[in-house]
Formats: structure tokens, sequence, C-alpha cells
């Protein structure tokens, strides 16, 4: 089973059949909050769901595609952080995340996101990190650009949110920057 500490507080681990339940509670008690941003959050509505989510991502992670992990913060599943696709040819991975409402402002997720890019970089060997986001997604955004980012463009109408669109915008982070930021 893969596991990352990430600090003394932080932990990054596998997300497991195991996990389902503690996976499938922090997602429901936030479904107002997740659902803003994320257009999946509708469909999260019954545990069996979260067991075939997780058996999917196990297959990626066996096949080298993708690595999702949830964010242990002193015991407690509080979100997760994943590279959602690595493209092998082109040796660029895309991350993604969420956090539980109540542990926003403790610099959880920056310290989860810079380890996965970590992650990536030296485990994956990827030459270039993205993050893409909602362009009216602040928080999300404002991970990407402390992370020292680059803004690459717009992506218009990039992902159908219930109502209506949401543009994107991607960010990346090219192996040389990031090692010449850490």
């Amino acid at each position: 089973m893969f596991t990352y500490k990430v600090d003394h507080e932080i932990s990054l681990k596998l997300v497991m059949p195991s996990d389902a339940q503690d996976v499938f509670d922090m997602i429901d008690c936030n479904q107002d909050h997740f659902r803003e941003w994320l257009g999946w959050v509708d469909m999260s509505t019954d545990i069996h769901i979260t067991y075939q989510i997780i058996d999917i991502n196990l297959q990626k992670f066996a096949n080298h595609e993708a690595l999702d992990t949830a964010i242990v913060y002193n015991g407690k599943i509080v979100g997760k952080v994943s590279i959602n696709a690595i493209n092998v040819a082109n040796k660029t991975a895309q991350i993604g995340y969420m956090l539980d409402k109540k542990y926003e402002g403790h610099g959880i997720m920056t310290r989860a996101v810079k380890a996965m890019i970590d992650i990536a970089m030296f485990e994956y060997d990827v030459h270039k990190v993205e993050i893409w986001a909602a362009e009216g997604n602040g928080k999300s955004r404002a991970i990407a650009e402390r992370l020292g980012f680059v803004q690459e463009g717009i992506i218009r109408n990039a992902e159908w949110l219930y109502d209506h669109y949401v543009n994107h915008v991607v960010y990346g982070v090219l192996r040389s920057e990031w090692l010449a930021r850490t």
C-alpha cells in the first residue's frame, strides 16, 4: 500500500476499499461545498458508488495511470489529492484536490499538493505538472499560485456544472522550475 508522510500532521495514503465509508462521509458532509466546483457530487449519493470509484482508481494506480490519495490529518481523512491523469508519452500529470470545509485555512491543502507534486516529479518522473481550476474558484487557484505554478491559459466552457459551463484556468510547473523553487 502507498503511504507518504508529508509532515508531523499530514500523510497521503492510497484510497482503499477500507476507506470507503470515511471518504463517502467526508463528501456527504460537504455536498454543498464541493458541489460548487465539482460536477460529479450529485452522483456520489450511495456508498456503493464510492466503492466502484475506489476500484477504478486502484486499477489506474496498478497501471501507473493515476494515484488517488486521501489526505490524513492527525489521523482523520479530511480530503483528497490525486494525480488524475499521467501522460507517459509527454511526461505530464494533472493534479486535482478537495478538502473538507472545516479544515480550510490551515495550510493542509498547500502541503498536500506540494507533496503530490514531488511524487509526480520524482516517483512518476514527469516533466510537467498541471492544475486545472475553475476560473471562479479562487481557493483552488490560490494553491497553484502559492506553489509557483504559471498560468498558461484559459479553456473556455471546459466543464459542465449542473446547469452552466465554467472556464478552467490551466496552470503548469516544469520540473526545472520546481527544482529551482525547492
